[in-house]
């Protein structure tokens, strides 16, 4: 784990508020103009598989993705890894309601971070609302995926657990390309590697994802997609 030399503060814990409906969440887009973290904080590269802050440490600093892909990781008492969530350019992420992060986050790809405090501050009389905003924003859209990844691992079988995945992952980034690869997939999604890759053969040979390689895809059943993410 790198030494982050920025001042410490604390954010206070929003999950008290109203959390955002979904489709406020999916309508309410990310401030543009002015950027809202210009001039905040430390711009760090990590390379694939580095470690950016570890499971159980203090949670002084937030983080922004500038570039790639981060996971976030979690070892239980057994041995096995619990995979949290993937971010991509522009989300944030190591929000806590504690004093330490429940979860490690690692670079799944080279990667960019935005390092900050919490109580970071820039120049104008709107930027620190303009911060803010931003955390509330990133923290209600991570309350939903929580609740959402809740419901898939408690009410779908294996293949309806893949497809959505895939749905909700090209709904999120705007495009179907996983960053991941199958184990990651089968950690965060309750499966084995074998399982998943059965599952997205499966997908294919029923027309309802087309793949081309390994990495890239297409949604080529929404219909059946968005029937099972609403089962």
């Amino acid at each position: 784990m790198r030494n982050f030399w920025l001042p410490v503060a604390r954010l206070a814990c929003p999950w008290k508020e109203r959390p955002m409906s979904l489709l406020e969440q999916h309508t309410l887009e990310r401030p543009s103009s002015p950027e809202p973290f210009a001039g905040v904080g430390v711009r760090m590269t990590f390379a694939r598989g580095e470690e950016i802050y570890a499971q159980d440490e203090e949670a002084d600093l937030l983080y922004r993705v500038v570039s790639g892909t981060v996971r976030t990781t979690r070892f239980l008492s057994d041995g096995r890894r619990q995979i949290g969530d993937f971010y991509f350019q522009g989300d944030l992420f190591g929000v806590e309601c504690g004093d330490t992060h429940r979860f490690a986050a690692e670079a799944l790809t080279t990667c960019e971070i935005l390092v900050f405090r919490p109580g970071s501050s820039i120049p104008g009389r709107d930027g620190d609302a303009r911060i803010q905003a931003a955390l509330w924003e990133a923290t209600t859209q991570e309350l939903e995926r929580s609740r959402e990844h809740l419901m898939l691992l408690g009410c779908h079988t294996a293949l309806e657990r893949v497809g959505v995945f895939l749905f909700a992952l090209a709904r999120r980034r705007g495009h179907g390309e996983l960053a991941m690869g199958r184990q990651d997939m089968a950690d965060y999604l309750g499966l084995t590697i074998e399982t998943v890759s059965r599952m997205l053969s499966q997908l294919q040979a029923d027309g309802v994802v087309q793949f081309f390689g390994a990495r890239r895809y297409r949604i080529m059943r929404q219909d059946r997609l968005e029937a099972w993410a609403d089962a």
